[in-house]
């Protein structure tokens, strides 16, 4: 695959929000994203709930396939696909539709690293991988909402609550959450996906925001970034 791909579904009539989903991957990899791919599966799984509950509001879905399964380092791989990705749905809607990024793992570390675009209200992070030093400074004035399962083994839970934390300090308006389970979303899923749909809702102003994020995000360290869901 030489460029990624955007497989998009833009609502009938007039589109009021637009949501990014950024699927997972691995830490180095330069074959091609596989289609059974567990990360994949999930987040398209994703996509199509908030389909299926939103585009009738307003909200185009779009899922990225990324050139490469892997971040590879400083080459960043996933996190350029999404700032092409963003450029893409920027050209087809126009520059004043609000745009969502949700991604899931790796794809939560590209969407948070491209958080800081201007048509970007908010992120989403789904046990989102942030090693130690991510930056946050972009993510100034940015609605940002992570959850994250407390028996995640291959991410783990404190990697976000450090980001969170740095994060917020910085200035980004934060609400993280903690819920049963590990890395895959499975347990619970049809929390995570609820939890992605309203984020994208709230963020894009079709409804107020989820009473349970609003209120994570005016709570004082630590209490609004360590909630069971």
């Amino acid at each position: 695959m030489t460029h990624p791909t955007i497989d998009g579904h833009a609502p009938r009539g007039e589109v009021r929000g637009i949501a990014l989903f950024c699927h997972g991957g691995t830490a180095t990899s330069v074959a091609p994203p596989k289609e059974r791919a567990l990360s994949l599966v999930r987040m398209r799984a994703i996509e199509q709930f908030v389909r299926s509950s939103a585009a009738h509001r307003g909200i185009s879905t779009h899922l990225l396939r990324y050139r490469v399964a892997g971040w590879n380092g400083a080459a960043a791989d996933a996190y350029n696909d999404v700032r092409w990705a963003i450029e893409q749905l920027q050209a087809e809607h126009g520059a004043q539709v609000p745009i969502v990024l949700v991604g899931h793992s790796m794809g939560g570390r590209a969407a948070l690293r491209a958080g800081g675009d201007p048509q970007v209200v908010a992120v989403c992070g789904l046990a989102p991988w942030t090693p130690p030093g991510e930056p946050v400074h972009h993510l100034r004035g940015k609605t940002i909402a992570i959850l994250h399962g407390r028996g995640d083994r291959w991410v783990p839970a404190r990697l976000s609550a450090d980001f969170a934390l740095r994060a917020r300090e910085d200035g980004a308006s934060v609400a993280r959450f903690t819920a049963p389970g590990g890395h895959s979303m499975l347990r619970g899923a049809l929390r995570w996906h609820r939890f992605a749909r309203d984020v994208v809702l709230g963020a894009t102003g079709i409804e107020p925001m989820r009473a349970d994020i609003a209120n994570a995000i005016e709570r004082p360290v630590p209490e609004g970034l360590a909630i069971p869901l």
